[in-house]
Parts: C-alpha cells; structure tokens; sequence
C-alpha cells in the first residue's frame, strides 16, 4: 500500500493520474445527478412495475455516470496528449479541442440523457457567451435583458407548441400538454379541480 501511496503523490505521475481521477469524478457526479433525478422522474411519470422502474433508474443513472467518466478521461487524455506534443504548455485551443473529441465520442448518440446533457450545456454555454463580451468590457452591461430574454423564450416556446408539437422535446411537450390543453376540458368538479381526466 505504501508503494502506491508513493506512486500516488510522485509528482512525475500526476497528469496520468488526474485521467484516473477525472474517469472517478465523472461516475461518481453522474451518479450523484442521475440517481435521484431518475428516481423522481421514475415514480412520478413512468408506468410498469416497481422492476421496471428501478431497471430505468438503474440505466440511466449507469449512463449519466458512464458519460460523464469517459467524457472526462477523453478529455484529460487529450489535454495530456495535446500539452506534450507542444513541450510541456497547455494553450487556449487544447480545451477547444479536446471537448470536441469528448463531446463527439461520448455525447454524439443521440439519446434522451445525451439530449438532456448536451442542452443543459448548451444553455449554460449561451449565457456565458452572452456575458463574456461585458466581461471583457467590449460592451456595457445591458440593462433589463433578462426580462426580455425570458418573454422570448416564452412567446418561441408557446408558439411552437401551438404550431409545431412535435417539433418539442417529448418531456416538455409532456409536460405543456398537461398544463396548457389538459386544462381545458373537465366533466365534472372532481376532473375541474381534484384530478386531471
């Protein structure tokens, strides 16, 4: 075991090590995110048995997890490569690169927990893009963007579910159906206010 300790903290060994590291990191937030997400989503919406729905909260928490680990090994292996191949300096570009052979490998399937990655990332990537002018000091801060930003996204998204449904993501077509249509039929005062249908 000492040797290991050894090897764990011998300076020589530590941009391998942090492709370990970062694999171990990427299972265990994936887990973290995943698990109780998948859990929630599974006992509220899914249908079938118990099994079934523990059989999806397994799969999926096992992606999420699985994503996110080889992502990160990808991407420290790449970064590693890409340093030594330009003696021993990181530059800007690496990251660039890197997250494009990462993102290509792991998040390039399409899938619904590729989907919801790939748009929470995107949404994130968005608005920082927004704000790296002002950081710069390229431009001034605007004022009273946010609230306009929100009304767009909120008139595009009414109008395409008005329009074209099908074109939405199924969970928040799901999701608009029950809120916005659902609404407007009932029977009886039982379907108006305690239950749905």
């Amino acid at each position: 075991m000492d040797v290991l300790e050894a090897i764990a903290l011998d300076p020589k060994y530590h941009d391998v090590l942090t492709i370990l590291k970062g694999f171990r990191n990427g299972i265990v937030y994936g887990t973290r995110i995943r698990f109780p997400h998948a859990l929630v989503m599974a006992f509220l919406f899914k249908s079938g048995s118990t099994m079934d729905k523990f059989r999806y909260i397994f799969r999926a928490t096992k992606q999420h997890a699985r994503n996110l680990g080889v992502f990160a090994t990808i991407y420290k292996t790449a970064m590693f490569v890409q340093k030594r191949l330009n003696g021993g300096k990181e530059a800007d570009i690496h990251t660039f690169v890197a997250g494009l052979l990462g993102g290509y490998f792991v998040f390039g399937e399409n899938n619904a927990i590729n989907q919801q990655i790939v748009l929470y990332i995107f949404a994130r990537v968005a608005i920082a893009l927004v704000k790296v002018p002002v950081k710069r000091q390229i431009i001034d801060a605007p004022q009273h963007t946010y609230p306009v930003f929100a009304a767009v996204c909120w008139g595009l998204v009414m109008y395409l579910f008005k329009r074209d449904a099908d074109t939405l993501q199924p969970s928040l077509r799901a999701s608009m159906q029950y809120i916005y249509r659902d609404s407007d039929s009932w029977d009886s005062l039982r379907t108006l206010i305690w239950h749905n249908k």
